[in-house]
């Protein structure tokens, strides 16, 4: 065997992790550009923007045609999205995301900003969740008149902001709504419009409702957590279980949630007990669930044009609207 190309985790298909720190990534590498002067297909402008020099924190901004269109002074809302890919692929230039991203924007219509945050192994978490509070800080900041992003300072409604993300993304935006509450941003408060949770990324040590059983199964999911967050925290973290810690969920920085979900979906079964168990925890805003019917784990991504998916979008634009 090689030297130093013994493998620390395999993760098939997706990434491959070398005990001599090398990462290879199978998956979310095939990336396309930003469209500064509209996509042909939905009008949706788009840019690479540096979100925080300091923090080497960028992200990509989505303006749809509808901007140029608001009466003066009238601002869209704000769409902070979070890309899936279990922590360790992807990033914001991900034909997947820059399509899902681009097709939002339009739909809402909102200005989304996707962030590329800082990805396991390589940076094991908390580095994302510590991305994602500094990107919604920027961006609160960027919607002031006085702005340092002109698309955001022109167009963007602060009083409007939704965490939203897929699988991992939505863990991530989860975790940054309780952060937000705990940590207040400074002239902007506690608490943003919503957030939308797509079949969130969940775990936990015991199986709930028809969860796989086998070891072997719950064993490989626990792993790639650990790898995740480089062994720190253990599958009953509140950061991936936060029906471990009741208190501190009901403590949500935000006025509405939306969970969407769908029947064959790895973590459905935690999907809908987290909508339970929000209910049950003593938060008090307005929850709404969304749950497809015979389609799996982000179906909505890989089957972009099929009448679910254009459904399930149209759930998520609507509750954007009404944040």
């Amino acid at each position: 065997m090689e030297a130093g190309s013994e493998i620390e985790y395999d993760m098939p298909g997706v990434l491959r992790w070398h005990k001599n720190g090398r990462v290879e990534r199978f998956d979310g590498t095939e990336t396309v550009p930003p469209s500064p002067s509209g996509d042909p297909a939905n009008g949706v402008a788009s840019k690479d923007v540096v979100l925080d020099s300091a923090a080497n924190l960028s992200a990509r901004l989505y303006l749809p045609p509808a901007a140029a269109e608001a009466e003066p002074r009238k601002k869209l809302p704000v769409v902070v999205f979070f890309h899936g890919g279990a922590f360790f692929v992807h990033t914001a230039a991900s034909a997947v995301y820059h399509r899902y991203a681009a097709t939002l924007a339009a739909a809402v219509p909102a200005v989304v900003v996707s962030v590329d945050y800082r990805l396991a192994p390589e940076h094991p978490i908390p580095a994302a969740y510590d991305d994602a509070f500094a990107a919604l800080k920027a961006v609160v900041a960027a919607c002031r008149p006085d702005g340092a992003e002109p698309w955001l300072a022109a167009h963007g409604d602060a009083s409007r902001v939704v965490l939203a993300g897929d699988s991992a993304g939505a863990n991530i935006a989860h975790n940054t709504a309780i952060r937000l509450r705990k940590e207040r941003i400074d002239g902007f408060g506690d608490k943003i419009s919503g957030i939308a949770l797509l079949h969130p990324y969940f775990w936990g040590k015991e199986p709930l409702g028809g969860e796989p059983t086998d070891a072997a199964v719950r064993g490989s999911f626990e792993r790639a957590w650990q790898v995740a967050c480089g062994g720190e925290l253990g599958p009953d973290h509140p950061y991936i279980n936060p029906m471990a810690s009741p208190e501190e969920w009901r403590q949500l920085g935000c006025g509405r949630v939306l969970v969407s979900t769908a029947e064959l979906c790895w973590f459905v079964e935690r999907a809908r007990a987290y909508a339970e168990g929000i209910k049950a925890c003593g938060w008090d805003g307005e929850l709404e669930v969304y749950d497809t019917k015979g389609e799996g784990h982000v179906y909505f991504l890989p089957k972009y044009d099929s009448d679910l998916a254009a459904k399930e979008l149209a759930v998520v634009a609507d509750f954007v609207r009404r944040c």
